[in-house]
């Protein structure tokens, strides 16, 4: 377990600030991140790679020369901020563009999305790229769906080298997707991960037992298999990963793989070798000539027992960049000389956004008001059921839902605390509530909450006094636009089998005559049914997916945390109407 710790809240942003001094040769730190020491040279293509904490040296400890240029860190297994990609990318950006590069969950895709169109309104070309390389986690005719670990490495390695050689940005997305569509790796582990301040861990193995084809965010195997000797894990991996080759590569035999057995955390790196050593005899037998192969920790899970393999399938081009020197934190190869001194400043934020708060008229003051009221009250509400949230998580998810909401709850009842003290109207207290909640907490639910704040704000102005009709035009064009961002659908057991019969109960309601608080109250209720029936579901989405089975019987911890929500709201609307 993680026994180290002050505030676990804290625990992200104090572990980037001690490995930022820890290491200032290689980076220097900036608003969400961090960044090479010495900056990006001019008109050379930013890699900007990320994820959440808990995984070192993923993905801090990879910037440095001949790796990422910079790498935005969120909260623990949370992806970072839109505002902190976006932020840690202008600081890299050397006037060639950036690629932004992260493992393919569902959170991630969507703050990386979000922080490329930002960079684009900015006036930055960006372009994104997701590593996909877990076999367990999809098979592979729904390859798109695989979810990234240990092969972000050789991946953001292979686009990192080319950006420095000079290639444009186009062509540093080929060299990316030819690696990505070159890399697989498979896990194993043997007892799951315990987040900072939690007393128990995300997922159990029973004694003598294995879980099979893991993921990195503490989501519990795809299946259970007896313990084996290091050799017997040995054959499991090799075998597994032969089975699925590139569609360009008809045998293993003769062929160059980059080979990385990945230690989750807490196996020792003797224990590593011990596999290694029947894992290159077993390639050897295959015909298989390895090339600088990596044993050790790359891509953690925290405390977590458990083994990846990865093999990343070289040609010239491949085997080239593989081979070039790096020079980072946690990864260094060959050698580059000294780097140039850096004029670059010891600390970098990112530039800010207008902070003015617009003009508000009296009625839209009042209304937000109101809208704090609410805010508080799902924060309570949201600190109230956290254990319970993270517990319907961790079925067959990773367990984090509830810690991410009282992240991001918290932070936007204190915008929305700040805002209304500085005479915001509703529509500036929902998006400076919605912009915290989005940073702070991260991940899937941190961008759509975001989107869903600022959503219902847009509808209710900072001018007229916000009538029903308005209200649930909000709830609509929210609910709309949880469904555009995360792409699910009424079905796929996420938020959305709760939000889109909430929105359409609501408007229906105000259509026909009802006032905001009886609206509101029916609305609520259909919301509450609808969460229970997700116990009915089999998540097609997100990172219950791979264990859809183990969550049957459970509501989606999304869909439960809305229900709640909505319920919390109705009884500030009791009070205020």
């Amino acid at each position: 377990m993680t026994r180290l710790f002050n505030d676990p809240a804290a625990f992200a942003d104090e572990a980037l600030e001690g490995f930022a001094a820890a290491h200032r040769r290689w980076v220097r730190p900036v608003t969400g991140g961090v960044v090479r020491a010495g900056g990006t040279p001019e008109g050379q293509v930013a890699v900007v790679i990320g994820g959440g904490s808990g995984h070192y040296p993923a993905f801090s400890g990879l910037v440095g020369r001949g790796l990422a240029h910079g790498a935005a860190v969120g909260n623990v297994f949370a992806s970072p901020s839109a505002a902190q990609i976006r932020s840690v990318a202008r600081a890299a950006h050397g006037g060639a563009g950036v690629l932004l590069m992260y493992g393919n969950y569902a959170g991630d895709v969507l703050h990386f999305g979000q922080a490329a169109e930002r960079l684009a309104a900015d006036g930055i070309e960006a372009r994104t790229y997701a590593v996909a390389d877990d076999v367990a986690s999809a098979s592979p005719e729904e390859a798109g769906k695989r979810r990234g670990i240990a092969g972000d490495l050789p991946v953001f390695k292979a686009a990192s080298v080319a950006a420095e050689r000079g290639l444009p940005l186009q062509e540093v997305l080929n060299v990316a997707g030819h690696a990505g569509a070159r890399t697989r790796s498979f896990g194993i582990a043997f007892s799951g991960c315990t987040l900072p301040g939690a007393d128990h861990p995300l997922f159990t193995v029973p004694a003598a037992r294995m879980a099979v084809g893991l993921g990195i965010h503490g989501e519990p195997g795809i299946g259970e298999q007896d313990l084996p000797t290091a050799d017997e894990a040995a054959h499991l991996l090799v075998d597994t990963l032969l089975k699925e080759l590139p569609e360009d590569v008809a045998t293993p035999a003769g062929q160059r793989a980059a080979v990385i057995l990945n230690g989750l955390g807490s196996v020792k790196y003797e224990e590593l070798f011990v596999v290694y050593r029947k894992v290159a005899a077993l390639l050897a037998e295959a015909g298989v000539e390895t090339v600088d192969p990596e044993v050790g920790e790359l891509v953690t899970s925290f405390d977590m027992a458990g083994v990846s393999l990865t093999l990343t399938w070289l040609d010239d081009l491949l085997e080239d960049l593989w081979r070039a020197p790096a020079d980072t934190p946690a990864h260094r190869k060959g050698a580059l000389g000294e780097p140039e001194p850096s004029s670059a400043p010891a600390t970098t934020t990112a530039d800010p956004d207008d902070e003015a708060i617009p003009a508000a008229s009296d009625a839209s003051r009042h209304a937000a008001a109101t809208v704090l009221a609410a805010l508080e009250a799902v924060a309570a509400t949201v600190d109230t059921h956290v254990d319970e949230l993270g517990r319907i998580d961790a079925v067959a998810g990773d367990g984090d839902h509830g810690i991410g909401m009282r992240r991001g709850s918290t932070a936007a009842r204190e915008a929305a605390r700040a805002a209304h003290g500085l005479g915001a109207g509703a529509a500036t207290v929902l998006a400076h509530a919605g912009d915290a909640w989005a940073d702070k907490a991260g991940g899937t639910s941190g961008a759509l909450w975001g989107t869903i704040l600022r959503a219902v704000g847009t509808a209710l102005g900072d001018q007229e006094a916000p009538s029903a009709a308005t209200v649930a035009a909000g709830v609509a064009a929210a609910s709309a636009a949880v469904q555009r961002l995360g792409g699910a659908e009424v079905g796929d057991k996420t938020m959305v089998d709760v939000l889109v019969p909430f929105a359409d109960t609501l408007t229906g309601a105000v259509r026909a005559g009802g006032g905001l608080t009886a609206s509101w109250d029916r609305a609520a209720t259909a919301a509450a049914e609808a969460a229970a029936a997700t116990a009915g579901l089999l998540p097609r989405k997100g990172r219950a997916r791979p264990h859809a089975e183990k969550s049957l019987g459970t509501p989606d911890a999304g869909a439960h945390s809305l229900a709640l929500i909505t319920r919390a709201v109705h009884g500030v609307l009791l009070n205020h109407h």
